[in-house]
């Protein structure tokens, strides 16, 4: 069974935010909650990288080890999803959680912030596959469809990689097998023959 994961790739990551708002189309996110965002680290120095952050449906969540009623649970593909009739708005999770996933709708003290909502990879809820019950809980199935993540499938520099995680990982060992590190990531080698930059011997100087 294939385990599902989401990778980033930073050096092609442009923080266009189509992710962001291909996840809040496609599920029609409550306004105020983002299950995913587009972070920028180093911003406005040179080595500025943008990441696209969401749940990473850990195999060892935190937020299911400290949720004190167990809403969490994980499918056969290893998605982290959890059931909104049984969450109590404690925010516990939000507190354990490292990428800040799970979200609230309202603001105020936990407890009457509303229902938890995070990234449910596009799998649903603990609802049958496809019911209006499920979409107007946790968005649309599309795992149910045969189809990735919404996010991932808008990416336009296909930066943001969503599926099996062997598969997943295999395409990115390729891409940075092949396009080297360092300057020569971004191609100044071959755009400016700098040897410096990681042109192979006997290029021109």
């Amino acid at each position: 069974m294939a385990r599902m994961k989401f990778v980033c790739d930073s050096e092609r990551c442009i923080e266009c935010n189509s992710c962001v708002t291909a996840c809040k189309n496609e599920h029609e996110v409550p306004w105020g909650v983002n299950r995913r965002r587009v972070v920028t680290l180093n911003d406005g120095v040179p080595g500025e990288r943008s990441i696209s952050v969401a749940c990473m449906h850990c195999s060892d969540a935190p937020c299911m080890a400290v949720c004190p009623v167990n809403c969490f649970y994980r499918t056969d593909e290893g998605v982290v999803l959890h059931d909104k009739d049984v969450c109590i708005g404690c925010g516990y999770c939000s507190y354990a959680c490292p990428f800040g996933a799970p979200q609230f709708p309202a603001s105020g003290t936990f407890g009457v912030r509303g229902k938890m909502d995070k990234c449910t990879f596009c799998a649903g809820g603990p609802e049958a596959n496809g019911s209006q019950a499920e979409f107007e809980k946790y968005g649309r199935n599309r795992l149910a469809e045969g189809k990735l993540p919404a996010c991932a499938e808008m990416c336009s520099t296909k930066a943001l990689l969503g599926g099996d995680g062997d598969v997943v990982a295999d395409i990115f060992r390729n891409r940075v097998i092949t396009r080297g590190k360092g300057a020569e990531a971004w191609g100044w080698g071959t755009a400016y023959g700098s040897k410096q930059a990681g042109q192979p011997p006997g290029g021109k100087s």
